[in-house]
C-alpha cells in the first residue's frame, strides 16, 4: 500500500524515523511545501494535492506534528483522499509551545475525519499535552495510543527507525486490507 509522508514544522531529518521509514518502505512519497521553516496551510494543502492526491485514494497518510493537523485538514477537504490516516504527536494549537511561524495552522477543524485513523501521543511531549493530544482524537473520532515517555517522538527522543510505531503502521494497514476484501 502506498504511503504519504506528511512531516511536521521545519522537515524530518535523516535520522528522524519518517525519514528512516521512507529509506525502508517500498511505495512512499512525502510531501513537498515551498517551505517546511514558514509553513502555510494552503501551500501544504497544494503539496498534498500532489503527493497523496496523484494516488487516487489508495494512500495512508503518515503524520508527525504539524503534518498532523495539515492531514486532517486535507482528509476534510478531500474525504476519499486517501485509505487512512496514522497520525503521530500533533501540537496542541492553543499551547504557548506552538510554533508562531505556523499561524495559519492554528485553528483546525476539529471533526470527524472521513477516513480510519488512528493517534499516537507522548506523556511527555512539550507540544501537546495528554489529555489535549486526547481531545484532539476524540474531536476527530480517531483511537488512541498513549506510547508512553517519548517526547515528541521525533530524533531528539531517541526512539530511532521507532520499532513501536512501525509495528502499529503494518497492524494498522493490515487492518485497512482486510476491511477493504471484506466490505
Amino acid at each position: 500500500m502506498h504511503i504519504t509522508l506528511v512531516p511536521g514544522y521545519q522537515g524530518s531529518p535523516p535520522e528522524q524515523w519518517q525519514s528512516r521509514w521512507e529509506a525502508d518502505l517500498p511505495d512512499v512519497t512525502r510531501i513537498a511545501p515551498s517551505s517546511w521553516d514558514e509553513p502555510e496551510l494552503e501551500d501544504w494543502m497544494s503539496a498534498l494535492d500532489k503527493a497523496a492526491g496523484a494516488q487516487h485514494g489508495n494512500t495512508v497518510l503518515v503524520a508527525h506534528s504539524l503534518g498532523c493537523l495539515a492531514a486532517a485538514e486535507w482528509l476534510l477537504r478531500n474525504p476519499v483522499g486517501a485509505r487512512g490516516v496514522f497520525l503521530v504527536s500533533p501540537p496542541d494549537p492553543v499551547a504557548a509551545s506552538f510554533p508562531q511561524p505556523a499561524g495559519t495552522f492554528r485553528n483546525p477543524r476539529l471533526q470527524e475525519l472521513p477516513v480510519p485513523g488512528l493517534l499516537i501521543a507522548s506523556e511527555s511531549d512539550p507540544y501537546c499535552a495528554l489529555p489535549a493530544a486526547e481531545v484532539i482524537a476524540a474531536a476527530w473520532k480517531l483511537p488512541f495510543i498513549n506510547a508512553g515517555e517519548l517526547a515528541h517522538i521525533n530524533e531528539k527522543s531517541g526512539v530511532g527507525y521507532w520499532e513501536q510505531g512501525r509495528d502499529l503502521l503494518t497492524a494498522f494497514t493490515a487492518g485497512l486490507g482486510e476491511r477493504a476484501a471484506i466490505g
